[in-house]
């Protein structure tokens, strides 16, 4: 018998959120229902509350960065049970059928379910996933903290995985925010020489704390001068335009410029800049569910956490306003208090 889960909607673009019930209908037999303890915000809820996609559906229930107990689960549901503590992030379904999630792409499974589009997300008392993207987490790691790696997290994990980092390269990470703080404590537990771009002399100090060897300005000619055919990979978290030829300069032969930040202007590459040192421009979305497990237990191994403010969830509204005036450091964690 299904019932009413109790959430905090938008009920048109832009608007604060507010209390709201809905019923998810039946349990199906693949899914597991989880009480939600903690939930990270995500710049996409904003991106999302104010229609910025062009393909939010109100009311609208943001959240996917989600901690909880499952508490249910259909009678086809594999790999967790009722009591496993769990994480749900951007994906909640997957077809399991077609030939990326076949080759463990689920991530790249064109009919995804994913967590708050045509579907209610994970500011509320319970969300529902498919269990492969139901993803348990080590004993070691802080349930409270943990939420941001279900998106932030896998998504600075994922290239270093799928672009073949090693531990020799050098590697340069553009924008130390929600993203990037990760990142850099990533790339440094992996063994590589971490190189800091960041306009923020605030910044700086932090970045050299969360694992980075050197910092350099990204506005300063002189010093992106020194750093020219050095790097082997960057990985640009951040969304706003930059100096990309210099950048692209910056990266030795076979070098890559990754994207996981959604730059939203044209990024300009000229071929031949591309082709003389057999350089390459790529981007990548969130992991797999493998690569999200294998996250968590590096992450559990190196003691690696993000960065987080704590808001209850009935102070929603609180949390984003901080979110949107760019005053969070790092990421913001709901504690659930729907009652």
């Amino acid at each position: 018998m299904s019932k009413q889960f109790k959430a905090y909607a938008a009920t048109a673009k832009g608007e604060p959120l507010s209390p709201f019930e809905f019923d998810p209908g039946e349990l199906r037999p693949e899914q597991v229902e989880v009480k939600v303890s903690h939930c990270g915000i995500c710049h996409s809820d904003l991106s999302m509350i104010d229609n910025d996609w062009g393909f939010s559906a109100y009311p609208f229930v943001p959240g996917h960065e989600i901690v909880g107990t499952v508490v249910a689960a259909g009678d086809q549901v594999k790999r967790v049970k009722v009591g496993d503590r769990v994480g749900v992030g951007w994906y909640s379904g997957s077809c399991m059928a077609c030939p990326q999630c076949l080759a463990g792409d689920h991530n790249l499974c064109t009919t995804a379910e994913q967590t708050m589009i045509g579907r209610h997300g994970g500011f509320a008392d319970y969300v529902r996933a498919n269990w492969e993207w139901a993803t348990p987490i080590p004993a070691a790691l802080d349930p409270v903290k943990v939420g941001p790696l279900f998106c932030g997290g896998i998504t600075v994990f994922n290239p270093i995985i799928q672009c073949h980092v090693q531990p020799t390269d050098r590697v340069g990470v553009i924008g130390i925010g929600g993203l990037g703080h990760m990142a850099l404590q990533f790339l440094s537990k992996w063994g590589c020489e971490v190189v800091a771009f960041t306009s923020s002399a605030a910044k700086r100090d932090e970045a050299l704390k969360l694992g980075a060897h050197q910092t350099v300005n990204s506005k300063d000619s002189d010093e992106m001068a020194k750093l020219a055919g050095s790097l082997d990979f960057i990985l640009v978290t951040a969304n706003a335009p930059l100096d990309w030829p210099t950048i692209l300069g910056a990266l030795g032969p076979r070098g890559r410029l990754h994207f996981v930040g959604a730059v939203l202007e044209p990024v300009p590459v000229a071929a031949f800049s591309l082709i003389m040192g057999q350089k390459s421009v790529s981007g990548s979305p969130l992991g797999s569910p493998a690569t999200t497990a294998k996250m968590l237990d590096f992450c559990a191994r190196h003691e690696i956490a993000p960065i987080i403010e704590k808001f209850p969830m009935s102070k929603v509204n609180d949390a984003l306003e901080h979110l949107r005036g760019g005053k969070a450091r790092y990421r913001i964690v709901l504690e659930n208090d729907i009652h």
